[in-house]
């Protein structure tokens, strides 16, 4: 194809004109067209959030009009096949080259490696650049050449490797535009009307865009990064960096972030600053997960989908849209997994340590399948992020080697008090329960009647009681390993007899389906395989506070967060502590317990959960214990995402570091380290392909 010289840069989520390795041989290499393409049909279920669209249509705006005082403009095109879309900009445009940055979900590594096909075989130029990571996941690798198979060894080796992450580039000082006279944009709708409102509040509490994004990172290491380490688990505060959103859309350099930290640590260390220098390690540790799960993504491009310990395929997950919807509605009866889930649906944000808290309780007490978690996640979250999304949900699952043991349940009481000691948190999206004293604030369950009353809190009408006992989790946890350690016995058995093949192999059985209702929607009810499980459709279903109060912009950490303590401070009338504290509350038998449900406004599931082919009934009861047990340098290709051809089984297998050499869980059961043989999937594109429709 004969070309005017022109190159096209193809931004995804790079959105950025500072450090951006594609924008950069562009401009050097002359005239410049800039294009993004909107085909969110190509994600399969992975189709973004109402949040995360709102955030692309102004990080779009903003990089449009940087890239216009620069020069040139942002060419938009809505598309079902953006391969398709990129081929038709070259042939109205003539230009010669495409340029983009890496992206290393799964999606993304298919449809880029069939655009570096298809383009060149119509004669156009292609290259490629990493704008994502401090090192390529291909230059990561051990003694032998393989991938390493912890996050430890992972970044022990990034923190030792014998040359340092490329230096971010500065923005061009002006762009030559091509000629896009016969390349008009299309416009993008990213909200429908019923969307808008709720958007709206969104801008008060976030500023989407690069040059934004800039400010927020400036803020944060000249601000909260010095304590971060003694204030990081506050989750009643503003003490993380709010940088996610910015790092997901590309609007921030994370080689930016890596520099500017590491040379805020070296003045730090000079002057013997070792608070700082500790907060330093664990904010760049951050850094270092996120780079970790585009290492994992890469390496192992069904991560989204199937548990990386091959045994875990076996787990008998409860299907209970009953259970998932009172997550979601945060009506579990657990105030911090509650407040949790009611700031993730009114704000589009958590922190982080509420993330782990609020899947660990979906997946560990009411054992639901992590990849249901992992996809509201997705489509709630302002952040939504696939790689990192897969990564976390897979640790709390236990589902990778250095991930937690799988028969751990953390108890959200003590998690509440550790990360909300004074309640505040909770009191802020559990209005209902402001009142209640701190002492009480994370377990209303065992709160004498007197002070319930006082504080105008009634369990079981206006918060519910607990969906499942923490003691009842524990044992149906149990019941469920046991049951997964005698599936995947047989499962062995069938394969050294030979009636059965392909162990370990997490093609054979399907992911189970997500629901057909993912949404806090109160206008239907979602079909649910648990007859039994019924949760009356009322008002009380979307009782979430306005974000307007609670929700502060990155410039006003300190006011926001003052005004809101002297607010509760003054606004919440606590209860006295002592009001007929010798009145001390009956705790209720099972049968008081179950007819006192029965008359609830809301009544929760039932316990009688169906765990495969067996019916068991558990017994609830109150829990008290928390445990079971270079520059801009080009590589050239595009990465190719299909397995290597060696097989990591082994290594996980004599990794007794992966966990803990203590944990009792690995010790019970040492096959737990066997991670599923990728290489016995299929060794083309075309089983993923099919799945996420791309042809």
């Amino acid at each position: 194809m004969e070309g005017n010289g022109c190159s096209i840069v193809w931004f995804r989520r790079d959105l950025r004109v500072e450090d951006n390795p594609a924008l950069a041989a562009g401009v050097r290499a002359g005239a410049v067209i800039c294009v993004f393409i909107w085909a969110p049909e190509e994600e399969g279920h992975y189709y973004p959030g109402r949040v995360s669209r709102w955030w692309l249509k102004n990080s779009l705006a903003q990089l449009d009009s940087s890239l216009r005082s620069l020069g040139t403009c942002l060419i938009t095109k809505r598309s079902t096949d953006s391969v398709s879309s990129l081929l038709e900009v070259v042939k109205s445009t003539g230009a010669s080259q495409i340029l983009f940055n890496h992206l290393y979900d799964p999606l993304s590594l298919v449809r880029d490696h069939r655009a570096k096909e298809v383009l060149t075989a119509n004669g156009v130029s292609v290259r490629s650049f990493n704008a994502d990571l401090l090192y390529e996941p291909w230059e990561v690798v051990d003694e032998r050449g393989q991938p390493f198979t912890t996050f430890t060894s992972f970044w022990e080796k990034c923190l030792g490797m014998p040359f340092d992450p490329d230096a971010p580039l500065l923005p061009p000082k002006r762009i030559i535009s091509g000629d896009v006279s016969k390349c008009p944009s299309d416009t993008l709708v990213f909200e429908d009307e019923s969307e808008r409102g709720s958007n709206a509040l969104l801008a008060r509490a976030w500023s989407p865009g690069w040059s934004n994004a800039d400010k927020a990172l400036t803020t944060f290491i000249n601000g909260a990064l010095i304590e971060y380490a003694k204030n990081r688990r506050k989750a009643d505060s503003a003490t993380t960096s709010f940088l996610s959103p910015h790092l997901h859309f590309g609007e921030v350099s994370v080689r930016k972030a890596f520099h500017l930290v590491r040379i805020k640590q070296v003045s730090w260390a000079n002057e013997g600053n070792t608070a700082g220098d500790e907060s330093c390690n664990l904010f760049l540790k951050s850094i270092g997960l996120r780079e970790y799960s585009r290492y994992m993504s890469f390496n192992h491009p069904y991560s989204h989908e199937r548990p990386l310990l091959g045994h875990l395929k076996f787990f008998p997950w409860v299907v209970d849209e009953g259970y998932f919807k009172a997550w979601r509605q945060g009506r579990t009866g657990y105030p911090l997994v509650d407040a949790g889930m009611r700031e993730l649906w009114a704000t589009g944000w958590l922190h982080d340590r509420i993330r782990v808290v609020v899947s660990s309780f979906f997946v560990k007490v009411l054992q639901l399948p992590w990849r249901w978690g992992m996809k509201y996640f997705w489509d709630t979250l302002l952040d939504a992020d696939l790689e990192s999304d897969a990564l976390g949900w897979q640790y709390i699952t236990g589902t990778l080697p250095d991930a937690r043991e799988f028969d751990r349940i953390d108890n959200p009481q003590f998690e509440g008090y550790k990360f909300d000691p004074n309640g505040e948190y909770v009191r802020r999206w559990l209005p209902e329960l402001a009142r209640l004293p701190t002492e009480w604030i994370h377990h209303p369950w065992d709160t004498p009647e007197s002070v319930l009353q006082a504080a105008g809190v009634e369990l079981g009408s206006n918060y519910p009681l607990p969906i499942v006992e923490i003691d009842a989790a524990k044992a149906r946890l149990q019941e469920a390993l046991t049951r997964m350690w005698e599936l995947e016995a047989a499962h062995r058995a069938a394969v050294e007899n030979g009636t059965e093949e392909g162990l370990g192999d997490s093609a054979e059985t399907d992911p189970i389906e997500f629901p057909q209702d993912l949404q806090m929607d109160i206008d239907r009810e979602p079909v649910r395989i648990n007859n039994h499980s019924v949760i009356n459709r009322r008002h009380e279903d979307q009782m979430v506070p306005s974000i307007t109060s609670t929700l502060f912009r990155v410039e006003d950490y300190e006011t926001s967060s003052d005004v809101q303590q002297q607010s509760v401070e003054q606004g919440r009338a606590e209860v006295p502590r002592n009001l007929n504290g010798h009145q001390e509350r009956e705790p209720l038998n099972q049968g008081a317990l179950l007819a006192q449900r029965r008359n609830n406004a809301i009544a929760p599931p039932q316990v009688n959960i169906t765990f495969g082919l067996q019916n068991i009934e558990i017994e609830e009861s109150t829990a008290d214990s928390s445990s079971i047990s270079g520059g801009s340098r080009s590589s050239g290709v595009v990465p190719v995402w299909s397995p290597s051809s060696s097989t990591f089984a082994d290594q996980y297998l004599n990794d007794e570091t992966a966990i803990g050499p203590n944990s009792s869980f690995l010790q019970r059961h040492p096959q737990s380290h066997e991670l599923v043989n990728w290489r016995r999937l299929s060794q083309t594109g075309t089983l993923l392909e099919k799945k996420h429709g791309i042809q």
